[in-house]
């Protein structure tokens, strides 16, 4: 299995680590097995779970990422998962505003600053496999 964040490399940086931080933890919470046991170290001291897939950072744009957007919504479900970032998240202060003003904002009109996915490698290869990486 593969996860990888393609995200607007365009971002100023703040925006582009909360927007990889966002879309990080959501894939956390709805990939099981993604995040791996406890562990210890020599000294026995107790160190929490981290993913255990490599999330390569990949660059993108506002294009790009709708692109793969629409390519995933008409892909067979559960084929590949995804959870996509848009400036109207990014914009709101609590959730509910979020969920309120999406409600009122057509899809055309969304700019999305970043989309991650996760699923067999040769599925998400292909879709992703020609985007560079973020350095």
């Amino acid at each position: 299995m593969k996860c990888v964040i393609v995200v607007d490399a365009n971002l100023p940086i703040g925006l582009l680590t909360n927007t990889v931080a966002v879309l990080a933890v959501s894939i956390g919470r709805n990939v099981d097995g993604i995040v791996g046991d406890d562990v210890y170290d020599g000294d026995g001291t107790l160190h929490k779970g981290i993913t255990e897939a490599v999330i390569p950072l990949l660059k993108g744009d506002r294009e790009l990422i709708r692109a793969l957007r629409t390519k995933l919504q008409s892909m067979p479900e559960k084929k590949l998962f995804s959870v996509d970032f848009c400036d109207t998240a990014q914009q709101s202060k609590h959730y509910a505003e979020y969920r309120a003003r999406l409600a009122e904002t057509p899809e055309s009109e969304l700019r999305y600053l970043g989309i991650a996915i996760y699923g067999e490698d040769k599925d998400v290869n292909k879709l992703t496999g020609s985007i560079g990486l973020l350095r």
